[in-house]
């Protein structure tokens, strides 16, 4: 049973929030997300961190203005999910405008892996025949990489977000905020918020160059905040100041019909209104039908879309891209379906105990590598456990994507396994709550034993039960209107999370709409005493989604505050994420 938590706030931000006329809900709601000052919620252009607190971005941008000049060939190589393909589309298109000799190349993750491996910087010089490869959301591990590309005679130049590892490449230049000696407050950006950085940094040097002319014009670069603010919130970064300022700017331009041709494409398959555009759409609606192609197919796929001017094309590749998130949606059922059984019949057999242990990792030859990182999020979520899920890979390979939970940094978990037996992981990398592996088919039982050491060692038993935190009760005075436009138009997302409060009700009405979905209306109750509360009498609209069982008739709920749209009518409606009965 989830802990639920009321979440703490720094009192002195509090009051200096109100102080500044904000109203006591909102104060809290933003103390508690580590906001001191009113200026911190700003998000104009200019209050982004300046590009040269990046380490090595002089050298990159000067670099980059010379190969520009002579004509030189550059070519894009991109991660396989959205943060590579967005970051992919912004070096492209950016890198166009300026003039320069530009393509690009995305790993197919099935035949080459993740980063700048080898064998994509042979395929790199054999097809495309580049002067300079531009790594965007991947390269910071790639040593061997690197200097097989210099042994080919080609410069490499990494832009990445990812931890590096004890040995950085030997690349001409690095940019990336986790590097060592980097000052860059924002250690959080995406990969296409590093590649877009790079692009402010070149125009400015182009600039001072004299470069551009009445030929070559000077581009507004905030035109591309649409496909880094998709970029940002698809890679589940933490939204610090900085990001939240990147994705809202992009944001702003979806909503006034100023988005490329792509995402306006990949909103109208979603059947979204581009005017009604949220951090929440980017994340559940364009972030996985771009992620498809990497998953399934191709990331060209996702990346045409983004490139494209042409409505038709886009149109076209979208639905494409549709298709194969629905197929994908499929195999995940399928797995999600095995890999539950799997759990059922082990604890039945007691091979394991999810209660008593402190981590989870499956396999099966039959699991498709595309999806597993969706299924260990899944199975993170039901057992709140760091998960890792494996399916076949290259020979006696099998391949790994793993999830974790607060209190576990997943890499430096794969770290100290590797540290401890340094033959059992072939390669591995990744963040604090999502990390990526290689083993060996015969080392799974042996990783199984090693990762779950690792485990005990990082966590403690009460990091095993998950913890619900909300921003505490509403009064009914502040269940409005007003708040909920008020938190409709800020931006949350990762680290910065959309308030969410609970309460006690009573049940007055509820009924299935959808054949899935619980309508309900609720009256607040005293939770002292179960009488309603007398302040107000008001009846509250609420959702419960993929829920058609009957509720009892008092609830303890976790709910966030939704505006519902329906036959032109705007109305506060209640959006349960979580409910107990307080009888049990």
């Amino acid at each position: 049973m989830p802990k639920i938590t009321a979440r703490q706030y720094n009192k002195q931000a509090f009051d200096t929030l109100s102080q500044c006329g904000m109203p006591p809900v909102l104060a809290r709601i933003y103390a508690a997300r580590g906001i001191e000052n009113s200026k911190q919620l700003e998000t104009e252009l200019a209050r982004l961190i300046p590009f040269d607190r990046l380490k090595n971005i002089g050298l990159m941008a000067t670099l980059l203005a010379d190969a520009i000049t002579a004509k030189k060939r550059l070519l894009i190589v991109a991660d396989y999910d959205s943060d590579g393909a967005t970051a992919c589309a912004v070096g492209i298109r950016i890198l166009r405008k300026f003039g320069a000799i530009v393509d690009y190349l995305v790993p197919n993750r099935f035949e080459y892996g993740y980063g700048l491996t080898p064998e994509i910087v042979q395929l790199a010089h054999n097809v495309k025949q580049p002067d300079i490869l531009i790594t965007v959301d991947n390269g910071i591990a790639s040593v061997e990489g690197v200097l097989i590309a210099k042994q080919l005679g080609m410069q490499v130049f990494i832009t990445d977000h990812h931890l590096p590892g004890d040995e950085l490449p030997d690349a001409t230049a690095i940019i990336n905020p986790n590097q060592p000696g980097c000052s860059f407050p924002s250690k959080d950006i995406a990969g296409v918020g590093v590649i877009f950085y790079l692009m402010l940094a070149l125009r400015a040097e182009l600039r001072q160059r004299g470069f551009f002319t009445s030929n070559i014009k000077e581009p507004n670069l905030a035109n591309f905040l649409d496909l880094v603010a998709l970029g940002t919130v698809a890679d589940v970064v933490k939204l610090d100041n900085n990001n939240r300022i990147l994705v809202q700017q992009g944001l702003q331009r979806i909503r006034k019909g100023r988005a490329c041709v792509g995402i306006n494409a990949l909103l109208q398959v979603a059947r979204r209104d581009f005017q009604q555009t949220s951090a929440y759409e980017m994340g559940f609606m364009l972030g996985p039908r771009l992620n498809a192609a990497g998953r399934l197919d191709d990331m060209s796929l996702g990346i045409e879309c983004l490139i494209t001017d042409d409505d038709a094309y886009a149109a076209q590749i979208a639905q494409q891209l549709d298709a194969l998130n629905r197929q994908r949606r499929d195999i995940e059922s399928t797995m999600q379906e095995s890999a539950l059984l799997m759990l059922e019949e082990a604890i039945k057999t007691q091979d394991t105990k999810i209660s008593t242990s402190y981590s989870v990792c499956l396999f099966d030859q039959e699991w498709h590598q595309g999806v597993i990182g969706i299924l260990a999020s899944r199975i993170k979520d039901k057992y709140h456990r760091p998960v890792i899920i494996f399916a076949p890979g290259n020979e006696n390979e099998i391949k790994g994507s793993g999830r974790s939970i607060p209190g576990f940094h997943l890499r430096d978990a794969l770290d100290l396994v590797a540290k401890r037996q340094p033959a059992l992981i072939l390669k591995f990398g990744g963040h604090a709550a999502a990390a990526g592996l290689t083993i060996c088919r015969q080392n799974f039982e042996a990783f199984c034993e090693a990762f779950e050491q690792a485990a005990q060692t990082f966590l403690t038993p009460a990091d095993l039960t998950r913890v619900i935190e909300t921003d505490g009760d509403l009064d009914v005075s502040e269940i409005n209107m007003q708040l909920a436009e008020s938190l409709t138009q800020q931006v949350w997302g990762q680290g910065f999370p959309q308030p969410t409060f609970n309460a006690r009700f009573y049940v007055e009405d509820q009924r299935i709409v959808g054949k899935k979905h619980l309508k309900l209306k609720l009256i607040k109750v005293d939770p002292g005493n179960e009488m309603i509360d007398q302040q107000s009498n008001a009846i509250y609209d609420a959702i419960l989604f993929f829920h058609n069982e009957p509720l009892p008739d008092i609830i303890d709920a976790v709910y966030r505050l939704q505006i519902n749209e329906f036959n032109g009518k705007s109305t506060l409606q209640f959006l349960l994420d979580h409910w107990t009965n307080p009888s049990h």
